[in-house]
């Protein structure tokens, strides 16, 4: 087979979109190029792809090697899409057999030396993942705790390129994550933070009391030092606790500016 495509994703801000890997290999001058929209920090993706293939015991052809990221009107950005591409070239060079992957997202970053970096965003991919139908993820060993936040997909984690190779080979068998694995932790409010500290300012007091009361939105302006970043760090501490939906938005959050404890994934509050 000469062709592979895999699926794989992109974080647009807070929405999440499909992107699909493809690799081509034919006959031709040595070339590793790759298409599709791509950020600077996507094209570096060739060189580390190409060493980690290498450290992973695999020697590529000197063949024509194309890699597409469609769709080619959406902006790829970030280092996620190293895992999936040299998948994407092994499935084309018949180093596996492709369809082991059919139902399966696959992100994560590669070092040099072929072992699978962790990444940012994975639980809000991970729930649109389910949402497009799939029911296995492939992500970063680091990342599988945060993945497994998502009920209904199955989670594995990957070590290596090495060790990737090895599970859809059908040599090694990787045990899924389980789901809520790792537990919950607070990242907020502060512990030694609380609202009855605040003296004076009674009509901000009041104002704030009133929106966290019915919900509504708080704008908070004044000069320097009048208080509104004290007011407003202390607000959490006379909030209720989020319910597991609330946890799961705040952790999507969270998890795509990599603040997300491996561990202790879940914010509960």
């Amino acid at each position: 087979m000469a062709f592979c495509t895999i699926l794989s994703a992109a974080l647009q801000g807070l929405a999440v979109e499909p992107v699909r890997v493809e690799a081509d290999v034919s006959n031709g001058l040595p070339l590793f190029h790759m298409v599709g929209y791509l950020s600077s920090e996507v094209k570096e993706a060739a060189a580390r792809v190409r060493t980690a293939v290498k450290n992973a015991g695999i020697q590529l052809p000197p063949k024509r090697i194309v890699v597409n990221l469609a769709p080619a009107t959406l902006r790829k950005r970030g280092a996620s899409f190293d895992l999936p591409i040299a998948l994407a070239v092994m499935g084309a060079l018949d180093l596996y057999d492709p369809s082991r992957l059919k139902g399966t997202l696959v992100i994560g970053e590669l070092s040099l030396d072929g072992s699978v970096r962790e990444v940012p965003g994975i639980l809000p991919i991970v729930l649109a993942a389910r949402e497009i139908g799939c029911h296995t993820c492939i992500l970063p060993k680091g990342n599988a705790a945060e993945g497994a936040l998502a009920k209904g997909v199955r989670i594995l984690g990957i070590g290596s390129l090495k060790e990737a190779g090895q599970y859809l080979r059908g040599e090694i068998r990787l045990h899924p994550a389980e789901e809520g694995n790792g537990g919950a932790s607070r990242h907020f409010p502060e512990e030694s933070l609380d609202y009855s500290e605040i003296h004076g300012q009674e009509h901000i007091k009041r104002a704030a009391e009133v929106a966290v009361a019915g919900g509504h939105n708080l704008l908070l302006i004044g000069p320097p030092g009048s208080g509104k970043s004290m007011i407003a760090r202390r607000i959490p501490t006379i909030l209720p606790p989020p319910s597991l939906e609330e946890s799961m938005e705040i952790t999507k959050i969270y998890s795509i500016l990599g603040m997300v404890d491996k561990e202790r994934p879940l914010i509960t509050g």
